[in-house]
């Protein structure tokens, strides 16, 4: 393979450091006469397997280390797997980012948290704009999606042109925004494009996605049949269902209230932007308690079972100033992301639990994707009839489906690529000609450290095996000061035995029976220790725990 360095001289390529290979955590990187476009960089939500940790990032070590040769940053929409990295990302990248007026306002927020405000050039694009970034020719075209101002790319090169998608949907009435106008996207196929790097989400489900306008009428009729509170919960950076349920509360004579930081702040940039009424009346978390049940909306943060997120804090009785009651509704409308159907599972069991009822899509129509269906693709592909299908925002299976969809869609060639592979576009378009560092990042506390950092690998291995401390004391003689102290956490198989007294007695014979010699070695002790307690726990447990030894030698104190 060609090493990406060498390529870039008189080629164009595409390189995606996250998004490929799995749904969310979007980064990807064009290449050009030794210059660099990056489009979008989020992030996505960790699971069970990764405690204590909440976000993940895409690493970008390697447009990191060229970071003078990035020319900026291209936002195609305000979803947190193409915007959420930015704070924590930026500072290794310093290049300008760009954005249109809503998700320049949702960034805007982001950077001001992160005390950045001053330092990021924050470029605000016009919907429907343009950006020249050296040899690269960018122009923003308006698709529709569950947020405003989502945009594909058109990127014109001297080599040729790439459409990049984005996320995306065909909604004949969206709520929020005009519905998606064909010509544009029919004018870039008959001027010819070399790639369409393209949404995969959907790829297996037939027909079209739905439209918004069915989820708000759906909605409707279940809250204008409740008697007690009801309780909405979606994604934050949903404007288009955001909307939908305050279209909603008028109608069934309901006064909003907002609950959740992430839902606030979207909120106010939607009215900031006139996505939302300047008129609208939202009510704090605060007021719910004055506010009789059949009069009252809550509209939470939460819908994937997040621990800190407002919903799971109601559920289990958490939230400072909201509780539901007998005879009170929650509808989660949103989708189930992979790998959080137990976070969701446990939010919805306690709040059934407590007399609350539950409805889900799975019960009722009450969400619609916001990605495109395999009717939808196929009219994509019928507008832009590219050289190259790229599947991108899926999991291998997702992107293995598109690639064999786009060819029976008129495609004339395909490619499934991973995080990390180096895709020449042109000429000659779909070679992976080389490969470079792909990963993961976690957010641990206020740092980032890489996905397989000893921290997080014994954090997962006491998650399932819990701890065993021991510590051993000898004076400056060497001789055994007191018996071994023996710590267990966790350790399964250990609750109903005596394992603390019977390791203890057990260790207290096998060191005082080591010849002095072998007690002045540090190692000799730590080896014995971690024997018998290994030999010890053999009958109890399959797992393996950490051991910690601590040895104390009183004459080094």
């Amino acid at each position: 393979m060609t090493h990406p360095e060498q390529a870039l001289r008189d080629e164009l390529v595409f390189l995606p450091l996250g998004g490929a290979g799995e749904i969310g955590m979007n980064l990807n990187l064009y290449g050009f006469g030794g210059k660099w476009i990056m489009v979008d960089c989020g992030i996505a939500f960790a699971d069970d397997s990764m405690p204590g940790v909440d976000v993940i990032l895409p690493d970008p070590r390697f447009i990191e280390e060229r970071s003078e040769n990035l020319l900026g940053l291209l936002l195609t929409h305000a979803h947190e797997d193409h915007i959420g990295a930015i704070p924590y990302l930026w500072p290794r990248l310093r290049c300008p980012v760009y954005a249109t007026p809503f998700t320049s306002a949702l960034i805007a927020g982001k950077l001001k948290e992160a005390s950045l405000s001053g330092d990021v050039t924050l470029n605000v694009v016009p919907v429907s704009g343009s950006v020249t970034l050296g040899d690269f020719d960018v122009r923003y075209v308006p698709i529709t999606h569950s947020i405003p101002e989502a945009h594909s790319l058109s990127i014109k090169t001297p080599v040729g042109t790439v459409v990049h998608t984005g996320d995306w949907k065909l909604d004949p009435v969206p709520v929020v925004g005009n519905a998606t106008d064909a010509a544009p996207f029919r004018a870039l196929g008959d001027s010819g494009v070399l790639a369409l790097v393209c949404d995969s989400t959907n790829v297996f489900r037939p027909g079209n996605s739905g439209s918004e306008r069915t989820v708000r009428e759906n909605v409707e009729d279940i809250v204008a049949k409740a008697e007690g509170r009801v309780a909405v919960t979606t994604f934050a950076s949903n404007v288009a269902r955001i909307k939908s349920v305050l279209a909603v509360a008028e109608a069934c004579d309901r006064h909003v209230i907002l609950v959740g930081r992430s839902m606030w702040r979207t909120v106010q940039a939607a009215c900031a932007t006139g996505y939302l009424g300047p008129g609208m009346e939202f009510l704090t978390d605060r007021d719910a308690g004055y506010l009789p049940p059949d009069k009252t909306l809550l509209l939470c943060t939460g819908c994937q079972g997040e621990p800190r997120g407002a919903m799971s804090r109601i559920a289990f009785g958490d939230h400072p100033h909201i509780q539901l009651e007998v005879g009170d509704l929650v509808i989660f409308s949103s989708k189930i992301i992979p790998g959080n159907e137990r976070s969701i599972d446990r939010v919805q069991n306690r709040l059934i639990l407590s007399g609350v009822g539950v409805i889900t899509e799975k019960d009722y129509p009450v969400h619609t994707s916001g990605h495109p269906s395999r009717g939808e693709l196929c009219e994509m592909y019928s507008w832009i009839r590219p050289e190259l299908a790229v599947p991108v925002h899926g999991e291998i299976r997702h992107l293995t489906e598109h690639a064999q969809f786009a060819l029976d869609n008129g495609a004339k060639n395909s490619v499934v690529v991973r995080n990390g592979d180096v895709l020449r576009l042109s000429p000659i378009p779909g070679a992976i000609v080389g490969r470079v560092p792909a990963g993961r990042l976690a957010l641990d506390g206020r740092k980032l450290v890489a996905e397989d950092s000893s921290n997080l690998q014994m954090r997962r291995r006491l998650m399932f095996n819990g701890l065993i401390a021991v510590t051993i004391v000898l004076n400056s003689n060497g001789l055994i000061e007191t018996q071994p102290r023996i710590l267990v956490r966790g350790v399964p198989g250990t609750e109903d035995a005596n394992f603390e007294s019977d390791a203890t007695s057990q260790l207290d014979q096998e060191l005082r029976a080591l010849p002095r010699a072998r007690r002045a070695d540090d190692d000799a002790i730590d080896d014995l220790v971690r024997r018998t307690v290994r030999r010890m726990l053999k009958p109890l447990t399959y797992g393996r725990p950490p051991i910690e030894v601590d040895i104390i030698r009183l004459d080094a104190i």
